[in-house]
């Protein structure tokens, strides 16, 4: 099979639990990386880095990128693109975790369909432990159906995906959004004929913790999937009654009350 490298960032407020946790779901792989890219958006703390030197082994190499700074999530993994020396990258955050098979799956998907672009799978949601299973956040599967879906929505889930190095390059990579910088290039990319896959079945776990809806529920992150959502309609990626769907919806989500919207993520946008 192809070989793949891993594209993780970690940030100074990460958790060093969660990121061990995280490291180690993609270095214990069925079928293992031959390397592992991870950059530093800015100064990292000791215990961070003591992860990475305790993860490190003599068959996986462990690239580390040093960010001068803090740039955000999307320009950061600009940076690490750089590094991969593999045409298929597998995506990974720094406090999720990766169930064994994962990679063996997506790379067996573009080995058995050449023009395959992106892959990405379902998530299982967790608090505190990985088997606490508090929802599940479902994609759809096929490329036609996914081409429907992002018209208002994500078809991917972001840390989950192994895409084609040269076609996120061929399309400007992530742009320098500080959030939804996936949505942006979901939408770029399918405007160039990505081909698409989602994978069924129980292959990554999503951490949710109390935090979440709250650091969803910010102006900033709402103006600017608006603003991605608008730029689509504009340059005939949808339409505009798809565009209205969003605004409002996101508006929406901005202005409820946390408790409800969580009501809704729980109720009606997962399963």
């Amino acid at each position: 099979m192809e070989k793949y490298s891993v594209l993780m960032t970690v940030y100074k407020k990460d958790n060093p639990e969660y990121f061990l946790l995280s490291l180690r779901s993609m270095i214990n792989q069925s079928y293992r990386p031959d390397e592992i890219i991870i950059v530093k958006d800015g100064i990292i703390t000791h215990e961070l880095q003591s992860v990475i030197d305790k993860c490190k082994t003599d068959d996986i190499s462990i690239k580390e990128v040093q960010l001068s700074t803090n740039k955000g999530l999307g320009l950061a993994l600009n940076e690490g693109l750089k590094y991969c020396t593999n045409e298929l990258i597998a995506r990974m955050d720094s406090d999720d975790y990766s169930m064994p098979t994962r990679c063996e799956l997506q790379v067996k998907a573009f080995d058995e369909n050449k023009t395959l672009t992106i892959v990405g799978c379902q998530v299982r949601e967790f608090e505190c432990d990985i088997n606490n299973i508090i929802g599940e956040r479902r994609v759809p599967l096929d490329n036609d159906e996914i081409y429907k879906f992002i018209r208002t929505r994500d078809p991917f889930n972001h840390p989950t995906v192994m895409y084609r190095k040269s076609a996120v390059e061929a399309v400007g990579g992530y742009g320098s959004y500080r959030k939804n910088q996936d949505t942006d290039l979901w939408i770029k990319m399918l405007q160039d004929h990505a081909v698409c896959k989602n994978l069924d079945g129980d292959l990554f776990r999503f951490r949710f913790d109390k935090n979440t809806y709250a650091k969803r529920k910010t102006w900033l992150n709402t103006s600017i999937l608006i603003g991605i959502r608008y730029r689509a309609w504009r340059s005939g990626f949808n339409s505009f009654f798809d565009f209205f769907k969003v605004a409002v919806a996101q508006t929406g989500m901005y202005v409820l009350p946390v408790g409800f919207q969580k009501f809704l993520y729980r109720v009606l946008l997962r399963r």
